[in-house]
């Protein structure tokens, strides 16, 4: 399924977002520049920021907004259809990606793939062991293995060195917290390793040691 927005403001130039599959293309145009960018669906929070007259979609962790679309432009009608529609898409692109499929799920579950189970015990000595999320070594290498390819290796080289870190030791807590920072340290870089190894979002969006 495809749907665009179209948005203009007059001397300001024409804002374009288009979702084609699980990408959002982003088109700025002026009489004087044009700017393009891809968004993968699976790394943006469906939660949007309200900062007027935008209405901001950011990613999953630490980073700028990724979206800004004017509110209820050019109507109501039609802007709430998109956002409704690019909400559904980020959770589903999301879950997929998570391996979190919602036709996976009991009947009736589906939409609460979201929730976290209650914790009926927080005394246990093995706590952090039970409610903690699995960390997937090989889509750590896969990450790895694409940023390497796409990107200067020298400029993201704490980020690797973190990877590499917590593929051979994945629970130890100080490799996970090594990772956080550097992908901090990153600036508008953060960006395209996302887009490239998107799998880096899920770890640093769920806390996979269950703290």
């Amino acid at each position: 399924m495809v749907m665009k927005l179209v948005q203009k403001q007059l001397l300001k130039g024409t804002r374009e977002f288009e979702i084609v599959d699980d990408v959002v293309y982003f088109r700025f145009k002026t009489p004087f520049r044009e700017e393009k960018l891809t968004v993968d669906l699976s790394i943006l929070n469906p939660e949007p920021v309200v900062n007027e007259p935008f209405l901001e979609f950011h990613s999953r962790v630490k980073c700028g907004p990724l979206l800004s679309l004017l509110i209820n432009k050019p109507d109501a009608e039609e802007f709430n259809a998109f956002v409704d529609e690019l909400k559904k898409r980020a959770r589903q692109e999301y879950n997929a990606f998570a391996g979190l499929r919602a036709d996976s799920l009991p009947e009736g579950m589906a939409a609460n793939v979201f929730e976290e189970p209650p914790d009926f015990d927080e005394s246990g000595p093995n706590r952090n062991e039970k409610n903690a999320k699995p960390i997937r070594i090989v889509d750590i290498d896969n990450s790895i293995q694409m940023l390497e390819q796409y990107l200067d290796s020298e400029e993201i080289k704490p980020l690797l060195n973190a990877l590499e870190a917590l593929k051979k030791e994945p629970e130890n807590k100080s490799n996970f917290a090594e990772l956080a920072q550097a992908f901090d340290d990153l600036g508008p870089r953060q960006g395209a390793v996302l887009t490239y190894a998107p799998y880096v979002s899920i770890l640093l969006s769920d806390d996979p040691f269950g703290n």
